[in-house]
């Protein structure tokens, strides 16, 4: 027998596939207490938000060398009987009958201890904060969502389709990328003009890490239909907010033949099919989450589900904001048509006015990217972002402009470089079509179901301004 399969998790046995009798589990001591004759031993594997007591008899032959040692983050193989148990709140327990050390944490260097720990300090040692109750939590969360996202996509019929990591084209426009090059950076090698030759880097042109798979995404929905990326983006800016991470996921669905209003629905349903599975699947991940929660999050979740997703135009929503102004709201961003929608203006809109999911759609065209559908209007486009009550902004998307004529003279307009960008001009040139898609930023999707306020504490390895590690 592999050993893998040599232990019952304790998501089985918690959830009642598992009938008393001989056992065996594996995992890391969260708590013991005892004394010369029996331990206590809260044990965890990580497989649940639940632990289980193990009872270590003073008979057993290592219970002095080994057992009245153990201490939190220890790690142990137990057999012995799973009997019902005789305490409250937990309906199993394990009367061991062999406990095998596999590796012992010293309680004088062990970075997590017994006493409340600060998020600040746990991410500091975030290679052991997936053992703390609250991370394990988390990460687990993290998993449910991402299969729970490839799902959706699945059963809607799309493909699911990888982008590339490395890149010559910055598709948002922004600059803010991180570079990539082989070229010696103490002596790289430079033209007549004294610039750095990129012409004798590994790609023959200056490349960087992407900051977005829609453009490629685009490219094979042009022949697949509907396709959506779900993988690592980049962005190098210098900002060390509770908001920002250089490194972060991105759920990125293009649709061929989609409209606008296509696309919303499409928000929405993924919006709640998600929602819907983590109430299944997490109900003892998000109670252990909302304890340590900035706010629990769960009646917001309520919400997205029981309550329909209010459509607004931004210039409504302008009027909506200006209004409250009026009235005496105040904010402490200014509120003019033409001005970016803060997080505080998102929020009073879904939490206070709508009190609902709210989408905005029709902004200015000066506010977003040079690939979104100019309105007839002239001063619009076909824009829309999902505001969820709790946290604001959670998907961002348009209709894509597919009139070459328009695209090109938007890109001119906002110095974008089409050099590097014929390709991306090629899907309007040859059997283009109306087209839509958005992108689902999936740890600020992560804060706003589990109600942390930090982006840092829903990712596993945060990538940040001066910060690197492990």
């Amino acid at each position: 027998m592999a050993l893998k399969d040599a232990f019952t998790p304790l998501a089985h046995i918690h959830a009642g596939q598992v009938a008393p009798g001989p056992i065996a589990i594996a995992g890391w001591v969260r708590t013991r207490r005892g004394s010369k004759k029996f331990s206590f031993i809260d044990l965890n594997d990580g497989s649940s938000p639940k632990g289980i007591q193990v009872i270590a008899d003073a008979v057993l032959p290592n219970y002095e060398t080994d057992i009245a040692r153990l201490s939190t983050g220890a790690a142990v193989i137990v057999k012995g009987l799973l009997v019902e148990s005789p305490g409250q709140g937990q309906r199993f327990e394990i009367q061991a009958k062999d406990i095998e050390v596999t590796g012992f944490a010293d309680p004088e260097t062990f970075a997590l201890q017994k006493k409340e720990m600060s998020f600040e300090y746990l991410r500091e040692v975030a290679h052991m904060r997936g053992r703390t109750a609250t991370f394990s939590s988390m990460f687990r969360l993290r998993s449910v969502v991402s299969l729970a996202i490839h799902r959706f996509f699945e059963a809607q019929g799309f493909s699911y389709i990888h982008a590339p990591i490395l890149t010559t084209n910055d598709g948002e426009g922004a600059g803010e990328t991180f570079k990539v090059t082989t070229l010696d950076l103490n002596a790289p090698p430079r033209g007549k003009d004294g610039k750095v030759d990129f012409s004798k880097d590994f790609f023959g042109r200056e490349s960087m890490l992407c900051v977005t798979g829609q453009l490629e995404a685009e490219a094979l929905a042009m022949g697949l239909g509907k396709v959506y990326t779900f993988g690592p983006t980049f962005r190098a800016e210098n900002s060390n907010t509770s908001r920002h991470l250089a490194e972060f996921w991105m759920v990125e669905p293009e649709m061929a033949f989609w409209d606008l209003d296509d696309t919303m629905a499409l928000g929405e349903g993924l919006i709640r099919a998600v929602v819907r599975e983590v109430f299944e699947k997490c109900e003892g991940d998000l109670e252990i989450l909302a304890q340590k929660a900035e706010q629990d999050a769960r009646p917001y979740l309520r919400m997205a589900l029981e309550q329909p997703f209010v459509r607004v135009s931004y210039t409504e929503a302008v009027e909506v904001l200006q209004k409250a102004i009026s009235g005496g709201k105040t904010f402490e961003y200014p509120v003019s048509w033409g001005g970016d929608l803060k997080s505080e203006h998102e929020r009073y809109l879904c939490e206070v006015h709508f009190k609902a999911p709210t989408i905005v759609y029709n902004y200015p065209e000066e506010l977003k990217a040079f690939y979104m559908y100019l309105n007839d209007d002239g001063k619009t486009v076909r824009a829309m972002d999902c505001l969820m009550p709790g946290i604001g902004e959670v998907i961002g998307g348009s209709q894509r402009e597919d009139r070459l004529d328009v695209l090109e003279r938007r890109m001119r307009s906002k110095g974008i470089d089409s050099t590097h960008l014929e390709w991306y001009l090629d899907l309007r040139r040859f059997g283009g079509v109306p087209h839509a898609g958005f992108g689902l930023g999936f740890e600020r999707l992560l804060m706003w179901i589990s109600g942390f306020g930090n982006i840092r504490d829903v990712i596993p390895f945060p990538r940040v301004p001066g910060s690197c590690l492990f």
